[in-house]
């Protein structure tokens, strides 16, 4: 319904109609024009010959295109797609004349949430408004078709049609505008001008002309009534002020009582100030007391506890003092315990130290003796396909204990094998790791150590070394322990402990830490004293084992893994990751800087086994090269050839530090108990046994000289600093006894201090008590102040009674006075109209005895009696003084008549008789009417001047510039006459409310243009 409403108000021109639907090319397909796509192409319908077609006819705008449905959009549902919008205008020409239906399509496509209100704009057609305050969203929401159609437009003979829009709230928008050509209206529909015969009750048509002449004559007529009304405004205003003017004498009384009022209010008001002022004296000296006792009673109150507190510091300072002079001999006696302690303290660490190397050499003795590369062999469980499969272990683990394996060949014939330790697939990850840890305590004394795996594809070497998420494997475990050791050591040993993680695949270094690949080749370079080192790889510093689990998982995620017929998930590249630790002892400055590799070697496989083809071949085929180059180097080191061949392979150059003889080198050989690999499995376990052999002689510490003197001078500044510790302790004491005799000095100091507050205390309170009379006795004059100013309001209300009481009773009297000065008027008034019925009778009689005379006699009898007449007027008359004045207008009248009288002097002064005494009867019912005559016949009679007859033109002209001059000397200001008006009706609002507020009233009504108006006949 709401709806409905809106639309209906949206519509200025009678017979158009909106319609919630697209637009369909059956309804106009006879009478069609032209129908333009706004904001889109050229449109073709394929049922039928009607075209659409594009947006040329535009002015200004930008274009709005959507890709959603429009919902019910007719036979073109893309017209409403595109629309334009902004500050735009069309405009159609080369159109014939005559009568034009104009449809306009709407859709909102870019405001479809809403709210209501967001676009909203008015549409003009030949610059006539035929929408008003549209919103498209508020009638049919967004992405529906809204049709306004059937608006006539009518078509001149400049052949143009144009469509405006103007946006009251956002930007309008239009989809579409089809122009049809419109049917002609019946006779009886056409509506014609037509006025109503007041006789016959007929209506009678009427052309334009017609109608337009009957509105020119009818807003003349209006005009005359206008002014008027205006004139009558004019007269009315004039009465007013001069009423205004009537008051102004009672008003300076008003002003003269209303000035002694305020004298006597002054005066009291000023009374009022005066004790006021006393009363605050008083006031402030009574809290300047309270505030001065207080004062004293805090500041007696706070030299009483700064007394109390001198004496407990003085009490503390003496036990003090007396402490510290028997403290002497007990503070020499702690100074020889503490430095026994201290050399006892420096000889346990020493011995420890001591224990510490005899500890570690007898572990490297051992390791020395058993050949310093520690081989241990693994053997996985048989897989879930080799059981179903029916294959047999071949592995016999009876002397496993005793680090003794044997191998099943053929029949009952087996081959033994020794090793330092043997694993059976029962044993966990943890048992692997307790035997491979003492390495670890190597790598944090300093040494080189180096942990590799060794075997054919698919026998669980990234298990053992790297292992899941929930059973580690050597390599997280190996770091726990060293942040373990580590913060066990943390009081004597400082670790600095960095990862790098880098893979050998098809002979080529890459980093696995690295962020982003690079072009760039790893190459091995040698630094000093023999150290082999990779320039440009990534070095992580960790710090917890959360940080290593991140390392670990990045290069794990990073390496290279392909499958073959041995194995799903075949690490195709060694693995090697670099521990690096920097550790310094803090008792003796030792620097030591050890690495240790961990390292995943890629499985060793038969090429006619795996039966890999392309990049899959090239990878084996590196493997196995680089694994030979390791038994290579491994046979040299077992027959302790001259030449070692490292550098014939990336891997066997890298642990060229491990291999060396240098460092310390342990070796997992993972093998399989199936018989299908039988062969791989006898080649491992003879490359172990052979890597056993090998003697690399003893280890050597990777000791950091620099850093060694450096701790032995920092030793030696140490010592300096504790014996200058000792000096100033010394000095200390020394410093501690003349603290006590100062503070026993102070002590007799403050005591003195002491008695002169407490004389000074007395002298206060006597002050006080002084202080203490004087209020007393400025308070009892206060009381009296207060009495007397008690008396003096009494006083001015009385007299403000008796002010109030004179006002009312003047009042009263201007009133009665007023009603005596209507009552006399009125009298007058009705002597005026008695007095002019009598004149005019005697004028109409005048004229008749005129006619007769001017008849029979001539023309100098009627000279002769005219200048009689003129005499006798010249004499004064005993009853001029009560008649009135005449008025200026009468004056005028006369030096008419007067000019007049020289052409036809017998009629003239006939009709200057008639007419003077007309005026005279005039001037009477005027003065009748208006205040402001009979002030000015007052005046004028005041003067002594007769006005009841016409007198000559000389003297009238003569009389009236003295008047005009008289005027013009006591001119009256209208803006002080108005604010004099002003202050008489804020007086005589108490009076007489009902003409002050009639009068206001009429000042308000009229403006400034009627003041100047009203100044202007007071001035003429």
């Amino acid at each position: 319904m709401g709806t409905d409403v809106s639309m209906d108000s949206a519509i200025c021109v009678a017979g158009s109609r909106f319609i919630r639907a697209g637009f369909l090319a059956t309804n106009c397909t006879d009478n069609l024009v032209i129908f333009v796509n706004s904001g889109g192409e050229a449109l073709e319908n394929g049922d039928s010959n009607f075209h659409v077609k594009p947006d040329i006819f535009f002015q200004g705008g930008d274009v709005l295109r959507t890709d959603e449905r429009v919902i019910d959009g007719g036979d073109f549902p893309s017209v409403y797609q595109s629309s334009r919008f902004g500050n735009f205008c069309y405009q159609f020409e080369n159109l014939s004349p005559g009568d034009y239906f104009v449809d306009l399509h709407f859709a909102e496509i870019v405001n479809t949430n809403g709210p209501k209100g967001m676009r909203v704009f008015d549409v003009f057609i030949q610059e006539e408004k035929v929408l008003s305050e549209l919103d498209i969203y508020s009638i049919v929401r967004a992405n529906k078709p809204l049709q306004l159609v059937d608006v006539r437009v009518s078509v001149t003979k400049d052949g143009m049609i144009t469509v405006s829009f103007e946006g009251v709230h956002g930007s309008p928008v239009i989809n579409g505008i089809c122009i049809r050509r419109a049917p002609q209206l019946a006779a009886s529909e056409v509506k014609h001008g037509s006025i109503t015969c007041n006789n016959c009750a007929a209506e009678i048509e009427l052309s334009s002309a017609q109608s337009k002449l009957i509105r020119m004559k009818f807003a003349a007529k209006y005009e005359k009534k206008i002014e008027e009304l205006s004139a009558q405004c004019h007269l009315k205003s004039d009465e007013c002020y001069e009423a205004w003017m009537s008051l102004t004498a009672a008003n300076k009384q008003l002003e003269d009582v209303r000035a002694e009022l305020d004298k006597r209010i002054f005066q009291n008001y000023y009374q009022d100030q005066a004790m006021e002022k006393q009363a605050e004296k008083l006031r402030d000296a009574s809290k300047m007391y309270e505030h001065d006792k207080k004062f004293w009673v805090a500041s007696i109150n706070e030299l009483e506890s700064k007394i109390k507190n001198m004496k407990r510091e003085h009490s503390q300072l003496s036990c003090e003092a007396h402490k510290s002079a028997n403290s002497i001999p007990d503070l020499n006696k702690m100074i020889i315990a503490v430095q026994a302690i201290v050399a006892e303290c420096d000889d346990l660490k020493l011995k420890y130290s001591e224990e510490q190397e005899k500890r570690k050499k007898l572990y490297n003795q051992i390791q020395e003796a058993k050949g310093n590369i520690r081989v241990f062999c693994r053997c996985r469980p048989l897989s879930k396909e080799e059981v179903v499969s029916g294959h047999a272990t071949i592995v016999d683990f009876t002397a496993a204990k005793d680090g003794e394996l044997a191998m099943l060949t053929g029949g009952s014939t087996k081959k033994l094998f020794k090793f330092d330790r043997v694993y059976t697939p029962n044993d966990d990850q943890v048992d692997i790791f307790v035997d491979a840890s003492p390495m670890v305590i190597s790598v944090l004394d300093g040494y080189n150590v180096c942990i590799f795996a060794y075997g054919q594809t698919g026998t669980g070497k990234t298990f053992t070394m790297e292992g899941t998420n929930k059973n580690r494997g050597v390599n997280y475990r190996t770091l726990e322990q060293l942040f373990k050791i580590a913060e066990e050591r943390k009081e004597i040993f400082t670790y600095k402990i960095s990862v790098s993680v880098l893979e050998v695949y098809n002979e080529q270094i890459r980093d696995l830490l690295a962020t982003s690949p690079t072009s760039k080749k790893l190459e091995i370079r040698q630094a000093t004293e023999g150290v082999h080192h990779v320039p440009g790889i990534v070095e992580a510093k960790v710090e917890n084992i959360k940080e290593v689990w991140d390392v670990l998982q990045a290069g794990s995620n990073g390496r290279a893994v392909g499958s073959n017929n041995v194995n799903e998930h075949s690490s195709r590249s060694h693995c090697m990751l670099c521990i690096m630790v920097g550790a310094k002892n803090l008792m003796n400055g030792e620097c030591t800087n050890s690495k240790l590799w961990l390292v995943d070697l890629a499985g060793s496989e038969r090429l006619a086994k795996t039966e890999v083809q392309g990049e899959r071949l090239k990878e084996a085929q590196n493997i196995n090269r680089s694994l030979s180059a390791l038994g290579d180097v491994i046979s040299a080191l077992a027959t302790k050839s001259s030449h070692v061949p490292y550098r014939n392979s990336k891997l066997t150059h890298l642990l060229q530090d491990s291999l060396g003889g240098d460092s310390k080198t342990l070796m997992f050989v993972q093998i399989s108990p199936s018989e299908q690999d039988l062969g791989e499995t006898l080649s491992s376990l003879n490359f172990a046994t052979r890597v056993r052999g090998v003697e690399l002689g003893p280890a050597k510490k990777q000791i950091d000289m620099g850093e060694l003197q450096r701790m032995k001078m920092m030793s030696k500044a140490r010592i300096q600093l504790k014996r200058r510790g000792f000096a100033e302790i010394r000095r200390e004491l020394s410093n501690l006894e003349g603290k006590a005799k100062s503070r026993d000095q102070i002590y007799r100091n403050q005591k003195e201090k002491i008695n002169e507050l407490e004389l000074q205390l007395e002298s206060k309170t006597e002050l006080c008590r002084q202080l203490e009379k004087q209020l007393l006795q400025l308070l009892e004059g206060v009381k009296k102040k207060e009495e007397i100013g008690l008396t003096l309001q009494q006083k001015v209300k009385e007299l403000e009674n008796k002010v109030k009481e004179h006002g009312l009773e003047e009042s009263k009297t201007f009133q009665h006075k007023v009603k005596e000065l209507e009552n006399k008027l009125k009298e007058r008034t009705q002597d005026f109209e008695l007095h002019t019925s009598i004149l005019k009778q005697k004028i109409k009689e005048l004229e008749s005895k005129l006619i007769m005379q001017g008849e029979s006699l001539g023309f100098q009898s009627l000279e002769k009696k005219n200048k009689g007449l003129e005499e006798k007027l010249r004499q004064p008359t005993p009853g001029s003084a009560e008649q009135p004045r005449v008025t200026p207008n009468e004056q005028k009248a006369w030096s008419r008549t007067g000019t007049m009288c020289g052409t036809d002097p017998q009629i003239l002064r006939s009709l200057n008789s008639s007419n003077g005494a007309m005026s005279q009867s005039s001037g009477l019912l005027k003065g009748a009417d208006s205040l402001r005559e009979l002030r000015r016949k007052r005046e004028l009679q005041s003067k002594g001047i007769e006005n009841n007859f016409p007198l000559s033109a000389s003297l009238i002209e003569h009389k009236t510039t003295l008047q005009i001059e008289s005027n013009k000397g006591r001119h009256i200001d209208p803006s002080k006459a108005l604010a004099r008006v002003t202050r008489i009706t804020k007086l005589a609002t108490a009076q007489r409310p009902l003409s002050n507020n009639r009068i206001n009233r009429e000042q308000q009504a009229t403006g400034v243009k009627e003041r100047d108006n009203r100044t202007r006949v007071w001035s003429r």
